[in-house]
């Protein structure tokens, strides 16, 4: 993660949310509290889950005042339980409470995201299939999201438009067909950048494997489909599963044999982990 949080976009990022809080300055705690107050405050989880974001919530303490001191007590990517103290810092009581809120809107979501795909790469014991992430993320949070997934046993699928061709449904149909797509692409696009292909059928799944590209994506296939297309693609290239890939449905899924399932649920519609801040 250092080399996010040394990254321009993140410190921008990080600016914006703390600005969006704090404002013209923290108006209850600049009325009451000394600046000469020191104390040390703990961040303590109140659910189960694995904790992601705490280098960037040592980046948010350190940005609002230099002199906090910020300490991790559990590994990044640790699973814990109720009542756990997952970091420890120490500093001016009204720089911890300007930070508060920014730092644990950040982490409560990394360690959701992170819970939550831990829960589907679970299902995916004892087969090869692993979890991919999407482009469903919070808007200008996708390089934390994504790392999120990752700490909770998940693998990025593209980052965006620019890294990987998708031929999607508006696409193929814009182009004339699955084989004019893949045609068009190789002709405009690096060698290097990898094609996939959504597939809604097994005659579509037989056009992309006889064009050679890198990924099919089978789009909201039934299981036995889907296990004739594994079958019919028989290893010669990725196969993604995706459409409404619920938890409850993902060992199943695994079991047809597919490379990776994308669950847009990671991302787009996750529950924060509860973590609050307790200042001793």
């Amino acid at each position: 993660m250092q080399k996010i949080i040394q990254s321009k976009a993140l410190k921008t990022l990080v600016d914006m949310a703390i600005a969006e809080d704090l404002g013209t300055g923290d108006i209850t705690s600049e009325a009451i509290i000394s600046n000469q107050i020191m104390v040390k405050a703990f961040l303590i989880a109140k659910a189960p889950g694995i904790i992601a974001g705490l280098p960037l919530a040592d980046f948010i303490f350190s940005t609002i005042d230099k002199n906090c001191h910020f300490k991790a007590l559990v590994k990044e990517g640790a699973h814990v339980e109720p009542k756990t103290k997952i970091a420890e810092v120490t500093g001016a009581y009204k720089s911890l409470l300007m930070a508060e809120r920014t730092v644990l809107n950040f982490v409560q979501r990394f360690s959701g995201i992170a819970t939550e795909t831990a829960l589907f790469v679970s299902q995916t014991k004892g087969t090869k299939t692993q979890i991919l992430d999407t482009r469903k993320t919070l808007p200008a949070y996708r390089v934390l999201d994504k790392y999120a997934v990752k700490v909770g046993g998940g693998t990025n699928h593209r980052f965006g438009l620019y890294d990987m061709v998708m031929l999607k449904e508006n696409h193929i149909e814009v182009a004339g067909g699955i084989t004019n797509a893949v045609m068009q692409v190789r002709a405009k696009v690096n060698h290097n950048i990898k094609i996939e292909v959504e597939t809604k059928n097994l005659e579509e799944v037989q056009e992309a494997l006889s064009n050679g590209v890198d990924v099919i994506m089978l789009d909201n296939m039934p299981l036995d489909t889907m296990r004739k297309a594994v079958k019919l693609i028989n290893g010669k290239l990725k196969v993604e599963a995706s459409g409404n890939m619920t938890l409850n449905r993902i060992a199943e899924v695994a079991a047809t044999g597919v490379d990776f399932i994308s669950v847009g649920a990671l991302t787009h519609s996750v529950d924060a982990l509860d973590i609050s801040m307790l200042i001793e």
